[in-house]
């Protein structure tokens, strides 16, 4: 929108009308990811999951309470988390105990409860760097096993991802194409929402379809807007209160793992963006309260884990406004939305199909991006620690399918696979010798893999 390079900090210089034209692009830019993630999770409880509106008015009030937590200085956006995607699919498969005889709708709030304490496990980190620094703490994660680790909660979803494209695959191939075109060959802000371009040309494709007569090869049909007809213009999002359960907590509360080091990952990203150390002020304690308190908040009634989206950092490169207002308005655009019924169900009639076309995109960017951590931080596999290390958390996180059933005290408990895997390559890079990873010697390495401290590290 600016084209003038220099940036501008105090959005209101340039008048209302402007301001909230940038709040309806960071809207934009965030909204595919974000009401994706419940379309997703319907899949895997079978239309009993996550509701669109209460994860938009979920991400709208989260990213306001992550601006007061923050003192109002950090231009970011909650959207929906996919990390926690692994976790809803296994707690959506649980069949074992009190979770054998539940419907779909009955396991939903067991996943949020697991959220919750996912949430506040950031409250957790963010104590221990406020007493002990941000490297003491990261040297038991360096990035023989975080990299490891984003590998497996990719690969383990690929198989959901084959088998809704495989319902329709000239949808998903559209879907899929769509998102490279405009990710590779985009212009402007279209570059940075390749995502949503994906959704809406595949959707619209699905339409065309349908008006022409066209089903899906079971025979079934693209589109079934009979719910779209019933739905309300204007309604109250259906909220719930989560349930708590060792299982449950068991197979989400791991996840915290990767998510915290995305939000490291963020905020060196907007820092670096901006031209701001924001991990130094307002300082990555008060940003890791304010994601942790809003993803634990979301999931208390039935949203989805939150977390601060690099889309939006993108935006605020494109557009060159810096200001934290425009994320606001962004976000009251979002809380808008969300008492609108009907926009929802639009949104859930889209074909399984294109999700899967979409997914293929996702999933497999988030082991890239694990590949990538263990690339740009060198790590060394010619040591035997390094290559064990690395070997029993894929083993673990791919091989343990069904998880680790056991009884503790009369209670079944889960352990999820990539629980496992997190588990035993923090446990060997402690115990085992020659850990000689030091936070901060590699700068670019560390932003890479989302815990750089310096938000302008030495040019190549």
């Amino acid at each position: 929108m600016n084209e003038n390079t220099q940036a501008i900090k105090d959005a209101r210089s340039l008048g209302v009308p402007k301001m909230l034209l940038l709040g309806l692009q960071h809207m934009f830019a965030m909204f595919g990811a974000t009401i994706l993630v419940p379309i997703l999770v319907n899949n895997y409880f079978n239309g009993e999951g996550l509701s669109i509106q209460v994860t938009l008015i979920c991400a709208g009030l989260g990213t306001l309470f992550f601006h007061l937590c923050s003192k109002l200085k950090v231009p970011a956006f909650l959207g929906s988390s996919f990390a926690f995607l692994g976790g809803f699919s296994t707690v959506a498969n649980l069949d074992t105990g009190k979770f054998a005889d539940m419907t779909m709708g009955e396991k939903l709030p067991y996943a949020c409860g697991g959220i919750v304490v996912a949430g506040l496990l950031y409250l957790i980190l963010a104590l221990v760097i406020k007493v002990v620094g941000v490297k003491r703490v990261m040297h038991f994660l360096p990035p023989v096993v975080t990299g490891p680790i984003i590998i497996c909660i990719g690969l383990s979803l690929a198989p959901s991802a084959v088998s809704n494209a495989s319902t329709n695959w000239l949808l998903a191939v559209i879907a899929l194409a769509t998102i490279i075109i405009f990710n590779i060959w985009g212009k402007g802000m279209f570059k940075i929402i390749p995502i949503l371009m994906g959704v809406v040309i595949s959707y619209a494709a699905a339409v065309l379809l349908n008006a022409c007569g066209m089903t899906n090869p079971d025979g079934s049909a693209i589109l079934d807007f009979s719910n779209v007809v019933s739905a309300a213009w204007v309604g109250i999002p259906p909220f719930q209160i989560c349930k708590f359960d060792i299982t449950a907590i068991l197979v989400m509360a791991p996840i915290a793992l990767a998510t915290m080091m995305e939000h490291i990952g963020d905020m060196s990203a907007i820092s670096a963006t901006v031209g701001e150390n924001f991990i130094a002020d307002p300082g990555l304690h008060r940003t890791l309260i304010g994601d942790g308190l809003a993803t634990a908040l979301s999931a208390l009634v039935g949203g989805p884990a939150n977390t601060t989206y690099g889309e939006n950092t993108g935006v605020l490169e494109l557009s060159h406004v810096h200001d934290p207002r425009v994320i606001r308005i962004a976000a009251c655009f979002a809380v808008i939305l969300s008492f609108i019924p009907k926009m929802a169900e639009i949104i859930g009639s889209m074909p399984s199909a294109i999700i899967g076309g979409v997914s293929f995109m996702l999933y497999g960017m988030i082991s890239a991006i694990g590949v990538r951590n263990v690339v740009e931080n060198h790590v060394d596999f010619t040591k035997s620690r390094n290559l064990v290390i690395a070997a029993v958390i894929l083993v673990c996180g791919l091989g343990f399918g069904d998880g680790l059933t056991f009884t503790v005290v009369g209670t079944s408990i889960t352990l999820t696979g990539l629980a496992i895997a997190a588990i035993a390559g923090i446990v060997l890079n402690a115990i085992l010798p020659g850990n000689d990873y030091h936070f901060g010697d590699d700068v670019r390495g560390d932003i890479s893999r989302g815990i750089g401290i310096n938000p302008e590290p030495e040019k190549k």
